[in-house]
């Protein structure tokens, strides 16, 4: 998806937050790539935090898949955003967990989501910024710079406490699904 995107768009500068192995990071030709991880993969070995303390260029394309909590990934998001381009693609992954282990937090067990899903909840209620998932490898967030063309109007008033039962529930609504093709479209 993520080089689907860059040909399509004709991007051609790339970040990555958390690579870990480096099983994305590797696949992504582009021209100008950075990875930051603090244990491993990338080519920065710093935390996200204090990366974007120090960083002062921008990106088409940024992808964030490191540490899976609320706060962590809502910290990632506002940061990323800073240093996105004008029409460039903000990525998360593991936005959809299936089970209620799956996005416990801290990790209980090896398949872990996190609980990310609750910083893409809060980001569809916001004005300024236009947020999807889609319905791919366990859920890419997807966010654009731009005005909210699906308002999601939820009561609520600290997304770190919205539950899983909510989202098992309404996460069609939630996450405002949108399939690969789809994606690719926009």
């Amino acid at each position: 998806i993520i080089k689907k995107i860059i040909e399509k768009k004709k991007y051609s500068s790339y970040l990555e937050i958390g690579c870990f192995e480096d099983k994305t990071f590797n696949k992504i030709n582009i021209d100008k790539k950075v990875g930051v991880d603090p244990n491993s993969g990338g080519n920065i070995r710093l935390t996200s935090d204090n990366f974007f303390k120090i960083n002062k260029d921008t990106f088409d394309i940024i992808f964030i898949d490191g540490l899976h909590t609320y706060d962590q990934v809502k910290r990632d998001i506002t940061n990323s955003l800073n240093a996105l381009n004008k029409n460039g693609t903000l990525l998360l992954h593991d936005c959809l967990p299936k089970k209620v282990r799956d996005q416990a937090s801290p990790r209980a067990h090896d398949h872990w989501n996190g609980d990310v899903w609750k910083a893409l909840v809060e980001c569809r209620t916001l004005k300024d910024i236009d947020t999807y998932t889609c319905f791919a490898d366990e859920g890419i967030g997807v966010i654009y710079k731009r005005p909210n063309q699906n308002i999601l109007k939820l009561n609520c008033k600290n997304f770190k406490k919205i539950k899983f039962k909510d989202y098992y529930y309404n996460y069609k609504e939630y996450m405002n699904l949108v399939d690969v093709k789809d994606l690719l479209s926009m």
